[in-house]
C-alpha cells in the first residue's frame, strides 16, 4: 500500500460536507427554466439540448451539466457546493448517524480487505468475525486482488436490513477458510465518540460532528456521568467541522437558562431569526469548559460561541476556523445535490464570526494552515484580531469577530511541524498499527491493559519501525522532535484496536495539554 500526501489533509473534518449547516430543506420547480426565452437561463438549456441533438459525436450531456454546476457554484461562498449523487449518499448516511451493513472497519491491505475490528455488537461480530480475518468473497463476487475502489466494496457489503450474505472469509491465526453467512444490521456512525471521567468530579466528552444522533448521543453519556459525581465539564470539539445547526443548539440548551439567546440568523432580506434557550436544561450550573482548536467550525462555533458570549463556561484552545454561513439543500433526481448559502448566523453578544474569502476558495481553506507559519498556534499574540470587531459580554469580558473564536485561556498547539500534527490523526496510524500486530498478535495476547502500557512505555521499537514505515511509504519527516507526541498516538491506537476506544482515549487525555489546562483550573 502506497501512501502520499493525501493522506495528510490540510485540515482535518473540514472539506468534509459534515461541515456544512444545514438548514431547511428547499424545494424549487424548473418550470420556468424550461418555458423562458431570451434570458440565460434558457441559453444553458438551448445550448444543452443542441449538443445533445446535433452534435458530431455522442457526447455525455450529464457530465457537461455537472461541470457547468460545478464552475456556478465556485462563482458563490466556499461552502455553496455541489455535492454528486456518490458523494451525497455517503454524506446522508454520515449525517443521518446509520447505515446498513455488515459492521467491520477495514482496510486494503495488498489488494486483500482486511479486518481492522468488527464493531461492537454488529453483525460480523455476533457471526465471529475477528480483527486479522480477510474477507475474500461476498456472495460470489471475489474481493481481492482486483484493487476494487472503496465505493465498489461498500456496495458488496452495504444492502437491506436483514438481507443474508455469505462470506468467505480467511483467518490468518488459524490459516484455514471459513464460511460465513449473517443478516446486515443498521451500524451506528457515532458522532459522541467518548463520555468518561477524567476523575472523581469531572467529566469529559468527546464530539466528532453535529449529526441526527448526536444529541441522543450527547444526553445519554451527560446523563451517565451526572449519576458518577460530575460537577465539571470538558467537552472536546476539536476537529469538528460541524454539522447540523439545531444539534448544536440543542446541546448549548442544556447549559444556558430559560430565554438566553443561543445564536440568530439574518438572511439577504435582513429576517431575522432568534434562537432561546428554554427551560430545565440538564447541565445550568456545574463548570463548564470548551475545547477548540483551528478545525473546529460551523456548529462547534455556535455551541463554543454561546457559551462565551452568555459567560457561561470557559472556551479553551485556539482559534476556531470561522465559519459563520448557513446552508440550504435543494436535491436533485439523480441523487445529487447543491447546498446553497442562504443565510449568516451571528453569536448572542452579535458577532459574525466568518473569516473572509475574497482570496478563494483554496486559500480560503488552507488559511488554518497558514497560523503554522504566522506563529499563531504556538503564541496568542500572534493572533490577528481587528479592534472594530470588540463586542462586550454581558459580564462586561471582550470577546471578537471578523474571524473564529478566540479562546478565553490559549493553548498552543503540541507539535512543531504542522505535517506530523496531521499524520498522528490521519488513517495511516491507523493501518501502520493493524500491520503489527496482523504479523504476530499472540505477543499481546491475555495481557492486562496495565501490562500493555508498561510494555509499550518501556520501549521504542514501534517508533522506530513507523519512522521507517512513513519513509517508506515516501512520505519525508523527522519524527523525533516530536516522539513523546507520536509514541503517545501509537500506543493509544494499538490500545484502541486491542481494548477497545475509550482506552485509546485514556492514553491521549492523560497527557493532553488542553485537558491538563482544564483540570490545572478545577
Amino acid at each position: 500500500m502506497k501512501f502520499n500526501s493525501k493522506y495528510l489533509p490540510i485540515l482535518i473534518g473540514i472539506t468534509l460536507a459534515i461541515g456544512i449547516v444545514l438548514g431547511e430543506w428547499m424545494h424549487t420547480s424548473n418550470e420556468g427554466v424550461f418555458l423562458a426565452k431570451n434570458n440565460s437561463k434558457a441559453k444553458l438549456n438551448k445550448l444543452i439540448d443542441f449538443i445533445e441533438n446535433e452534435y458530431v459525436d455522442d457526447v455525455n450531456t450529464d457530465s457537461i451539466v455537472n461541470s457547468t454546476v460545478d464552475r456556478i457554484m465556485e462563482q458563490l461562498d466556499p461552502h455553496s457546493v455541489y455535492v454528486p449523487p456518490s458523494e451525497q449518499v455517503r454524506m446522508v448516511e454520515n449525517m443521518r448517524g446509520d447505515f446498513v451493513g455488515i459492521g467491520v472497519n477495514f482496510y486494503m491491505f495488498k489488494d486483500t480487505l482486511a479486518v481492522i475490528k468488527p464493531v461492537e455488537n454488529g453483525p460480523s461480530a455476533k457471526a465471529g468475525i475477528k480483527a486479522g480475518d480477510r474477507i475474500l468473497y461476498a456472495d460470489k463476487t471475489k474481493l481481492f486482488g482486483r484493487k476494487l475502489p472503496s465505493d465498489s466494496l461498500y456496495s458488496k457489503l452495504k444492502g437491506v436490513r436483514g438481507s443474508s450474505i455469505e462470506l468467505l472469509v480467511y483467518r490468518k491465526s488459524a490459516n484455514k477458510k471459513i464460511n460465513i453467512t449473517l443478516k446486515r444490521d443498521v451500524i451506528p456512525l457515532k458522532s459522541v465518540d467518548v463520555s468518561l471521567m477524567l476523575n472523581s468530579k469531572t467529566g469529559y466528552i468527546k464530539i466528532n460532528r453535529f449529526a441526527e444522533t448526536t444529541y441522543n448521543e450527547f444526553k445519554s453519556g451527560l446523563l451517565r456521568l451526572k449519576k458518577s459525581g460530575l460537577n465539571s465539564l470538558i467537552v472536546d470539539l476539536r476537529d469538528n467541522g460541524g454539522g447540523y445547526m439545531e444539534k448544536a443548539v440543542e446541546i448549548a440548551d442544556d447549559f444556558l437558562k430559560d430565554s438566553q439567546l443561543i445564536v440568530f440568523t439574518k438572511n439577504k432580506k435582513g429576517t431575522i431569526q432568534n434562537t432561546f434557550a428554554s427551560k430545565n436544561g440538564i447541565f445550568e450550573q456545574g463548570r463548564l469548559f470548551i475545547l477548540i482548536d483551528e478545525n473546529s467550525a460551523s456548529a462547534s462555533e455556535i455551541l463554543a460561541g454561546a457559551i462565551q458570549d452568555n459567560d457561561r463556561g470557559t472556551i479553551v484552545g485556539r482559534r476556531s476556523f470561522g465559519k459563520g454561513l448557513v446552508q440550504r439543500e435543494m436535491d436533485f433526481e439523480d441523487g445529487s445535490a447543491v447546498r446553497l448559502t442562504v443565510a449568516r448566523y451571528y453569536t448572542p453578544t452579535g458577532r459574525s464570526i466568518q473569516k473572509s474569502y475574497k482570496k478563494g476558495v483554496e486559500s480560503y481553506f488552507k488559511e488554518s494552515e497558514s497560523r503554522f507559519l504566522t506563529g499563531e498556534l504556538y503564541d496568542k499574540d500572534s493572533i490577528k484580531i481587528a479592534d472594530s470587531l470588540k463586542f462586550k459580554t454581558p459580564k462586561g469580558r471582550i470577546v471578537y469577530g471578523g474571524g473564529g473564536i478566540v479562546p478565553d485561556v490559549f493553548v498552543p498547539i503540541e507539535v512543531e511541524d504542522s505535517n506530523v500534527n496531521y499524520l498522528m490523526q490521519s488513517g495511516i496510524v491507523g493501518n501502520f498499527v493493524f500491520e503489527q500486530l496482523d504479523r504476530d498478535r499472540t505477543l499481546f495476547k491475555n495481557i492486562t491493559f496495565k501490562q500493555f502500557l508498561d510494555k509499550m512505555n518501556a520501549t521504542d521499537i514501534y517508533f522506530n519501525i513507523f519512522q521507517g514505515f512513513i519513509s517508506k511509504n515516501r512520505l519525508v519527516l523527522n519524527l523525533s522532535k516530536n516522539k513523546e507526541v507520536v509514541k503517545r498516538y501509537l500506543n493509544a491506537e494499538f490500545a484502541r484496536q486491542l481494548y477497545g476506544e475509550n482506552y485509546y482515549y485514556q492514553i491521549l487525555l492523560k497527557e493532553d495539554p488542553m485537558v491538563k489546562m482544564v483540570l490545572s483550573k478545577n
